[in-house]
């Protein structure tokens, strides 16, 4: 079942017939159509559906869209990042909620702060013990269902953001993981729907108190701490990205630490969101952690950590702990 989905390409042109969606099917498009300037321009339908009609057309053409949150010291805005990834064309809203149309202002990156793409999400879903081979470093038992928890939105944090280190801890470690943005709210939704639930795809890292985790018996303090879920950079809106096949990487202070395929999860990404809205009813904005290979090592102070997915980009973040 899915609640409140916005309609695809074909259903927006029976519902509200638009000359420049009606002209896209067929025509050939060169490759160089971009924004802004190339053959396919934001205005065409921005006047009815905004960028949630653009991410529709980009889909057919098999363009790719990187949706920054973002601030310049005195507002948070939201950006589409240009293709050499130096610039911000601002969009009027957050295009997950409501329609952003291009507000004409390009930012230059450099000038501002990249935060967590998420805003508020109601809920980050996680999913634990989803790679064989990290499952096997931990010498633990392969699950028959996926294992969920929950990491609270105050553990979320943006890109350069400080993960903290409490002082509860001595241990630890990191988990690269990728990350999938829901874009409508659904429940029960069938392997094959879910696609049409996602907005899109970012970068997780799941940071883990490895020692409370053991102590406590369950993950919610270990997992859940102040500054344990960097996200970021953007949000890669892409139908094409291969999910089932992208490597994921991590590095500390440059060192690479975990780097493994997609490919070798053990549920792959749509049967984990379809798994996770039987369990709870998912809202736009909520975000599925989707598991981490093995390589997982201890941070301490002064590090700094960068996680990768490929065709997403790298989230780092510097590693500091609070004085004892």
């Amino acid at each position: 079942m899915i609640l409140g989905r916005v309609p695809n390409c074909a259903e927006r042109q029976a519902l509200a017939p638009d000359p420049e969606l009606a002209g896209i099917q067929g025509r050939s498009w060169p490759v160089e159509a971009s924004f802004p300037g190339g053959a396919l321009d934001w205005g065409s339908c921005s006047s009815d559906f905004g960028v949630r009609a653009v991410c529709g057309r980009l889909g057919e053409l098999g363009l790719v869209m990187r949706i920054a949150r973002f601030t310049d010291g005195i507002s948070t805005r939201f950006g589409r990042m240009t293709d050499d990834l130096l610039r911000l064309e601002v969009l009027a809203a957050d295009p997950l909620f409501e329609e952003a149309d291009p507000t004409g202002e390009v930012v230059k990156l450099a000038d501002v702060r990249l935060l967590a793409p998420v805003a508020n999400p109601s809920k980050i879903v996680a999913i634990g013990k989803n790679y064989a081979d990290h499952i096997k470093e931990f010498d633990s038992a392969t699950p028959e269902e996926p294992i969920i928890f929950l990491k609270p939105t105050t553990s979320l944090i943006g890109p350069g953001d400080s993960i903290v280190l409490p002082t509860w801890t001595e241990h630890v470690d990191h988990e690269v993981e990728l990350a999938v943005v829901i874009k409508s709210r659904a429940k029960d939704v069938p392997v094959e729907e879910v696609d049409e639930v996602i907005h899109g795809y970012t970068v997780a890292n799941d940071i883990s108190a490895r020692d409370i985790q053991k102590r406590d018996g369950q993950w919610a303090r270990a997992k859940g701490f102040d500054t344990a879920c960097p996200l970021g950079p953007w949000i890669v809106v892409d139908p094409e990205l291969d999910i089932e096949n992208l490597r994921v990487t991590a590095a500390v202070n440059g060192q690479i630490k975990q780097s493994e395929s997609t490919a070798q999860m053990i549920n792959s990404v749509r049967e984990l969101v379809s798994f996770v809205s039987r369990a709870f009813t998912l809202l736009p904005g909520d975000v599925v952690l989707t598991g981490t290979p093995a390589g997982v090592s201890r941070i301490d102070d002064g590090d700094v950590v960068a996680v990768s997915v490929e065709g997403i980009g790298t989230l780092s973040n510097p590693v500091t702990r609070v004085a004892r």
